[in-house]
């Protein structure tokens, strides 16, 4: 893959993935516009700045998602434009205007700034199968999950999933924009996302993981899928730059019960106190199956293991101070 002379933008470019998007852009020769609500936050841009290739090609803007027109500047004269800032709280007092407004609204700021953009050739928008799995429909070991898949906002809501419901929302009114407005749209909708971390913070997903540990006595009995941050980051590469890419994507990755990279943990780590039993004292959750077929289509064919993804992502919450054993 290579980048050499183009240009691309990425919203909400300190997050956990974004920033591994941003890394991997520059790795490839991309000149990259990075959209950030404060530039001048170093604890949001400073391993941002500190990335090969940034003092020659990596440019910070800000960006807020709700300000009418805050991306045209950062997104005019791109090649394309990598959509992944949005808010990743699992709970929040006021879920309407801190994750569902900010997601859906900031979504359709981003598209109408891109719309205004004949440079643009391409958006990727990193969507989440929270968007798809709450659909309604049985998750039992013959189900077959693939991106015709759309989560019900209504069951979403009266779960109290607001995240689900802000994913859902605004990737449907992304896919009635581009098709208004005819934008080349693709969505990436990864799982629970594990992996190094950039930044000096810790995200939502890999906290998911870290507050069962040495913490409650028993687990959510459910089923996520498992992707490594670095071959999500990679897929985003992949979907800009393969010609042929449309639509949605399920993301390759591990679907399995929360229970196993628990007990993985506890391999790597036998210090480590893990809880036993689910929280609703019932049998294990069943695993449903994924289908890969659209993913291979975009030369996605090997992915990182759990196990791996697991131990770099203790490592790198060590070495930054983040989680001690």
């Amino acid at each position: 893959m290579s980048g050499i002379g183009k240009v691309v933008c990425v919203t909400g470019a300190s997050g956990y993935i974004a920033s591994w998007l941003v890394k991997l852009l520059l790795e490839h020769g991309y000149t990259v516009k990075a959209s950030v609500r404060d530039p001048n936050d170093s604890k949001k841009t400073e391993h941002l700045l500190a990335l090969d290739g940034a003092k020659e090609r990596l440019h910070l803007f800000k960006a807020n998602l709700l300000e009418e027109g805050a991306f045209d500047f950062a997104i005019n004269g791109c090649d394309g434009v990598f959509h992944t800032a949005s808010p990743v709280f699992q709970s929040a007092t006021d879920p309407q205007a801190e994750i569902i407004e900010p997601a859906v609204k900031g979504t359709l700021s981003v598209l109408r700034s891109c719309a205004k953009a004949p440079s643009v050739k391409r958006v990727v928008l990193t969507s989440s199968m929270s968007a798809v799995l709450l659909s309604g429909k049985s998750l039992s070991p013959d189900v077959v999950v693939d991106e015709t898949w759309f989560s019900d906002p209504a069951i979403c809501e009266n779960l109290k999933i607001w995240y689900a419901v802000s994913k859902t929302l605004a990737e449907q009114a992304a896919w009635k924009f581009a098709k208004d407005n005819g934008i080349d749209l693709i969505t990436l909708l990864p799982g629970v996302t594990l992996g190094p971390l950039l930044q000096p913070t810790m995200n939502d997903s890999v906290k998911m993981i870290m507050d069962l540990i040495n913490g409650p006595q028993t687990f959510p009995n459910r089923v996520y899928t498992f992707h490594d941050v670095r071959d999500v980051a990679s897929a985003h590469i992949r979907a800009f730059e393969v010609a042929s890419a449309s639509g949605r994507y399920c993301l390759l990755g591990y679907v399995a019960h929360i229970s196993e990279p628990l007990k993985i943990l506890h391999q790597l780590y036998p210090a480590l106190t893990i809880p036993e039993r689910t929280e609703d004292d019932r049998p294990l959750m069943p695993k449903f199956k994924l289908s890969d077929l659209k993913a291979k289509s975009l030369g996605i064919n090997n992915f990182i293991p759990l196990e791996v993804s697991l131990r770099d992502t203790v490592e790198s919450l060590r070495e930054k101070g983040l989680f001690n054993i």
